[in-house]
């Protein structure tokens, strides 16, 4: 029995004491005991966040281009560790040059959030952006950026173009390269290598088969 026993303990927020009851203490501990596992399982949810798990569903969305005979290209925007928008090239889909991964994405994640600038938001993309790309993520003020592998002919972040260097630009996202970059390059590279072994289509019978 606990009879009139009084437990002092210190409220963190108040910076005061205050008494709990005997009554109140299975409750209390109760309480202290589920506020210590959700914060475990919150922290072990964080930790699960890196950049290579968020690159690794990028490439998933890659995945989902080359099905479509599209340049296996994906992209995946984060904002406080949630993925506000996933995106993958749909130019011949669509038949629209600008169907990019990371333009789409961005695209997406405006319309989600109400606004052009995206400054809190990280962007994953499997391949080196290209100038266009790269313009959508300067211009939509993204903060992080973070891609697979280098696009040594198109790659208007490190490659072709050094952004960096360009100092009169008003925003300048830091940069992450290589991430997860041998898995990001296979895909393209086989994907590639099986277009080599096709005959090449006549560009008129494509549209054709497009609109259909």
């Amino acid at each position: 029995m606990l009879g009139n026993l009084t437990l002092i303990c210190y409220d963190n927020k108040r910076h005061s004491r205050h008494c709990i009851q005997p009554g109140q203490v299975r409750k209390e501990a109760a309480i202290t005991v589920n506020v210590w596992v959700c914060h475990f399982i919150s922290m072990k949810k964080t930790a699960e966040q890196t950049p290579e798990t968020f690159m690794r569903i990028a490439l998933e969305e890659a995945k989902k281009a080359r099905e479509l005979d599209e340049v296996p290209v994906g992209a995946v925007i984060v904002r406080d560790g949630k993925i506000i928008s996933k995106a993958h090239n749909l130019r011949e889909r669509n038949q629209q040059a600008s169907a990019h991964a990371e333009s789409l994405a961005i695209a997406k994640a405006s319309r989600k959030l109400k606004t052009w600038c995206l400054d809190d938001c990280d962007l994953y993309v499997t391949l080196e952006p290209c100038m266009m790309c790269t313009g959508n993520i300067i211009l939509s003020r993204i903060r992080n950026l973070y891609y697979g592998t280098a696009d040594p002919k198109g790659g208007a972040v490190d490659s072709i173009i050094h952004i960096k260097e360009i100092k009169k630009l008003n925003h300048h996202p830091r940069v992450f390269p290589g991430i997860i970059q041998p898995e990001c390059a296979a895909i393209l590279t086989d994907f590639f290598r099986e277009k080599r072994k096709k005959p090449k289509r006549d560009s008129q019978s494509f549209k054709r088969e497009m609109q259909k």
